[in-house]
C-alpha cells in the first residue's frame, strides 16, 4: 500500500524525487549491460583511491538587460556570473583543497543582436553574446549551457590528470576518462515496475546494478546508489543516480560504480548542516559556499553595472545610438 511521507529537503530546494513532468524515461533502456537476470543490491567496494575531485558551479543573474532599439523595439538580455571550481580530496592525507576556481561573466542578448558591453570596473569583465530567438527562457538555457561545457571541461582536464571525478549533475563527456556525473534529485524513472523495487532495497554502501541509457545526444551508463538509512524514510530517500561514459566499457564502469557505493555514503550531508541532505554531498556544498564568494557582493556588481551602463549610454549621441542598433539588428 502506498504510504504518506514528508520530504526532508528544504521546500524552496524543490524535491529529492519530482516525477511532476516527465515520469518515464523516453530514451530505450537496457537493464542486462552488468547483470542479465535477476536484479538485487550490490555491494560498493572501496579500491583505496587516494584523490577524488568534486566538480560543480553555481550561477547568478546579476542583472536584466533591455536594449531599446528605435527601429527593431526593445530586446531582452541578461547579465549573469558563473563560476567552477573543485574540491579536491586526498584521501591519504586526510584533507581537502579548493582548486581551480574560475569565475566567467556573460552579458546575453535576444535576438541576435549584438553589442560592445562597457567595462564594469577591473573585476568585471563581461563577455557579450546572443541568442537568435526572442525567448526569454532561451537566455538563461544559454547561460547555463556555458556553466556546463565550463564544468565538463574542467572534469575532463582532471580525470586527464588521473583523478577521480565526480561531477554534480548528468554527464557531458564522452570520452574513456574517470568521470562520473552525480544526480541528486530524480525528475524520470528509467527502470519499469518490475525493478523498481530493487532501489528501495538498497541500503547505504549498496548500489544497483548498472543499466544503459541510450539517449538521442549520446548513450551513457548508469546505476543507483543510497548515501545513507536515515530513520522515518520512504523507498526513496537518500538515493542518488550516478552515470558514467559508455567508452569506460561495462567493467570500468563496474568499478567506478562499485567505488561511487562505498565513498558517496562517506560524504553524506547531515539535516542539521545542509537543507538538502544527504543528496549535497559535504565537498560539493562546500564548494558552492566557496565559489558564491568569488562572484563577490550581488548588490554591489549591480550597482557597478548600473553606474557602467549608464556612462555609456551618456557618452553615445541618440541619433548614432539608433543607428548602430538598427544595423546589428539586421
Amino acid at each position: 500500500m502506498a504510504e504518506l511521507y514528508v520530504e526532508g529537503w528544504s521546500p524552496e530546494y524543490g524535491a529529492a524525487v519530482d516525477l511532476s513532468d516527465e515520469r518515464v524515461a523516453a530514451s530505450p533502456i537496457d537493464t542486462s549491460v552488468e547483470v542479465d537476470g535477476l536484479w538485487s543490491p550490490m555491494n560498493g567496494h572501496d579500491d583505496d583511491i587516494e584523490t577524488v575531485a568534486f566538480v560543480d558551479g553555481i550561477r547568478r543573474i546579476d542583472a536584466r538587460l533591455t536594449l531599446d532599439d528605435p527601429v527593431a523595439g526593445p530586446v531582452a538580455g541578461i547579465c549573469g556570473s558563473f563560476a567552477v571550481g573543485a574540491t579536491i580530496w586526498d584521501r591519504k592525507a586526510r584533507r581537502s583543497v579548493y582548486a581551480h576556481q574560475q569565475v566567467h561573466r556573460m552579458a546575453v542578448l535576444a535576438s541576435g543582436s549584438h553589442i560592445d558591453f562597457p567595462i564594469v570596473g577591473q573585476a568585471l569583465d563581461y563577455r557579450a553574446e546572443s541568442v537568435a530567438t526572442d525567448d526569454p527562457a532561451a537566455l538563461l538555457a544559454h547561460f547555463h549551457g556555458a556553466m556546463r561545457r565550463a564544468e565538463a571541461a574542467l572534469s575532463a582536464r582532471l580525470a586527464a590528470s588521473g583523478t577521480f571525478v565526480i561531477a554534480d549533475g548528468p554527464i557531458n563527456e564522452l570520452r574513456a576518462q574517470p568521470i562520473v556525473g552525480y544526480i541528486k534529485s530524480h525528475r524520470v524513472t528509467y527502470l519499469g515496475s518490475d525493478l523498481m523495487p530493487v532501489i528501495g532495497r538498497v541500503r547505504a554502501g549498496q548500489r544497483t546494478p548498472i543499466f544503459l541509457i541510450d539517449g538521442a545526444q549520446f548513450a551513457r551508463y548508469s546505476w543507483y546508489v543510497r548515501l545513507a538509512d536515515l530513520a522515518g524514510g520512504h523507498s526513496w530517500t537518500g538515493i542518488v543516480r550516478c552515470e558514467a561514459p559508455t567508452a569506460l566499457g561495462i567493467d570500468a564502469a563496474a568499478r567506478l560504480a562499485d567505488r561511487t557505493a562505498a565513498l558517496l555514503p562517506l560524504t553524506a550531508s547531515e539535516p542539521h548542516i545542509d537543507p538538502r541532505a544527504p543528496q549535497n554531498l559535504v565537498p560539493i556544498a562546500a564548494l558552492e559556499r566557496h565559489l558564491r564568494r568569488r562572484l563577490g557582493d550581488q548588490a554591489l556588481v549591480y550597482r557597478s553595472l548600473q553606474a557602467a551602463v549608464a556612462e555609456s549610454r551618456a557618452t553615445l549621441p541618440a541619433a548614432e545610438f539608433a543607428t548602430e542598433s538598427a544595423s546589428e539588428i539586421r
